[in-house]
């Protein structure tokens, strides 16, 4: 009895459907996505985001160190997400061949976020980010907690901080759990 309930559970998690947390198009709403920059603590860093003509979410700009500077995000505010039942999210996107982060926030008013790092390679790919490997980080600062285990997010973020002066673009297509 216990291999067959063992089986179903399986069965029903490895069948979920993908849930789309957002898909850019050349029609999508963008308002609810906000870039913050290091402006909020005396830097020079500007960042923007728009669609694209081809409807990718486009989040480009430069980074500056002066004034002790060096990020720039875009944050989505999602309400909340639900995570049941998945435990990744894929994205799809087009780097610049940088370093780059994805953050979440369980909680949008959390002081800190639940983060990973991944490089683009230039070529459109698809960033596979296990919700169980996400570490909580405060100002570039990693945490002693758990890592990411809460029910749902309420904010996605992406975020570039590679500690030099630079120029960035990410586009973004789409946005998963699996």
């Amino acid at each position: 009895m216990k291999y067959i309930i063992t089986a179903i559970i399986m069965t029903l998690t490895s069948t979920t459907p993908s849930k789309v947390i957002f898909n850019f198009d050349k029609n999508v709403d963008i308002e609810a996505w906000r870039i913050v920059d290091d402006v909020v603590m005396g830097g020079n860093s500007s960042g923007v985001f728009k669609l694209s003509p081809d409807g990718f979410g486009v989040f480009e700009g430069a980074v500056s160190l002066e004034n002790n500077g060096g990020f720039s995000s875009v944050r989505y505010q999602s309400g909340k997400v639900a995570v049941a039942g998945y435990t990744k999210v894929v994205i799809k996107l087009k780097g610049d061949g940088k370093k780059y982060q994805f953050r979440l926030k369980s909680n949008a008013n959390d002081y800190y976020s639940y983060i990973t790092t991944f490089t683009t390679s230039g070529e459109w790919q698809e960033v596979s980010v296990p919700l169980k490997d996400l570490a909580p980080s405060f100002r570039g600062r990693m945490l002693d907690m758990p890592h990411f285990s809460s029910e749902a997010f309420e904010e996605l973020a992406f975020l570039i901080a590679n500690k030099k002066a630079e120029k960035f673009r990410l586009l973004i297509d789409r946005i998963l759990l699996k």
